[in-house]
């Protein structure tokens, strides 16, 4: 099979879909691998890096996506490259279509399969290549509300951690599952006083049972959420539903009840986020204020730390890789059914309901 790496175009994006070890695995099982230059620049991989492990450097994207049968990205498909895209190939990256139609949409009419990471399910039901990438941007959010809770960057001027005879900041998480959790463990740390909520009353023990006492745990209702508003300094939106929009948790009118200058970094913003005031920011603009507050919404928050990012992406993407491409997607999905819940489209099709339910598309059960 012949594998594609296109650079990444996404606007600061500086993750890369593939590490030379990936090239090496690949063209030693007899496949060819194509990486467009300065693909892995971001991440500090060089074009050399690659070559001397296997892979053919081509100039352009385009020589990479007309000929690979498996693209292998990080980000979904931007709008320049949706005519790049053909009928039948396969394309493995993060997609989550339930937060754009016109994404869904699009990539529906170029008739290729879409194989999302962030759906894809491993042996014991969890989501292992969503997992590092939701443990990243956990951590990434205390570190940017810090930052964003200083004065010049209009946030309240609070020090998280406080200082003798000041209170440390109070951040409230909404969600305490990988995103929430990776939160809490840096915001704890920096002696901050944390609540994590959640609706599952077990995810909750468990939480408690692990965390450090600067961290408690509370059941997520609409009150509760609220008067978590009225205190925070610093909310965290960590909710996920696989391969659905997020809830809405907190309104506009929500706001009202928040301190001038309080911060909102919200993670759930790649799945449409979990706050009515969301909208997609990036790195070079990834803040506004709306009625007082601060909103970070970047959408590629782990791009930032390319380095981090890529590595600890591909050592549980290469796996799934090198089995679409010995066995080919129809063996590949028929021997793991996690990976088959990847396939978000095929052939024109929505397979996977949560997206369909959400643009009240039709569904169709995946067949390879």
């Amino acid at each position: 099979m012949l594998i594609g790496v296109p650079r990444e175009v996404k606007t600061d994006e500086y993750r890369v879909a593939m590490l030379p070890v990936g090239a090496e695995e690949l063209t030693r099982a007899g496949h060819k691998v194509l990486v467009e230059a300065g693909a892995g620049v971001g991440s500090g991989i060089s074009d050399e890096m690659y070559a001397i492990n296997g892979a053919t450097i081509v100039n352009t994207a385009n020589e990479v996506w007309s000929a690979a049968d498996l693209i292998v990205k990080v980000k979904e498909p931007q709008a320049t490259e949706w005519p790049l895209i053909r009928p039948g190939q396969l394309i493995f990256t993060y997609f989550h279509f339930a937060a754009s139609e016109e994404l869904t949409r699009s990539v529906m009419a170029t008739g290729a399969t879409a194989l999302a990471y962030e759906t894809l399910r491993g042996p014991k039901g969890d989501l292992p290549c969503l997992t590092p990438m939701s443990e990243v941007a956990g951590r990434m959010s205390i570190q940017e509300g810090a930052k964003y809770l200083e004065r010049p960057q209009l946030g309240r001027g609070i020090l998280l951690a406080g200082v003798p005879g000041v209170a440390p900041a109070h951040i409230a998480i909404l969600g305490g599952g990988v995103v929430g959790k990776s939160a809490a463990r840096i915001a704890a740390g920096f002696q901050a006083d944390v609540v994590l909520l959640d609706i599952s009353v077990d995810r909750l023990r468990y939480l408690e049972d692990i965390m450090p006492p600067n961290v408690n745990t509370l059941f997520s209702d609409r009150h509760n959420i609220r008067e978590q508003l009225r205190l925070a300094d610093l909310v965290i939106g960590a909710v996920l539903v696989e391969g659905a929009r997020a809830p809405r948790l907190v309104t506009r009118e929500d706001l009202k009840l928040m301190k001038p200058g309080a911060v909102i970094i919200d993670v759930a913003v790649d799945q449409g986020g979990c706050i009515e005031t969301t909208k997609p920011t990036t790195h070079s603009n990834p803040t506004y204020v709306v009625d007082g507050i601060v909103h970070y919404c970047v959408t590629n928050m782990p791009g930032a730390v390319g380095r981090t990012s890529t590595y600890a992406l591909c050592n549980v993407t290469l796996p799934y890789v090198l089995r679409l491409a010995n066995q080919g997607l129809a063996a590949a999905t028929t021997a793991d059914p996690g990976l088959a819940n990847a396939v978000n489209l095929h052939k024109g099709r929505i397979t996977n309901r949560p997206v369909a339910d959400t643009f009240g598309l039709p569904f169709t059960a995946f067949a390879p």
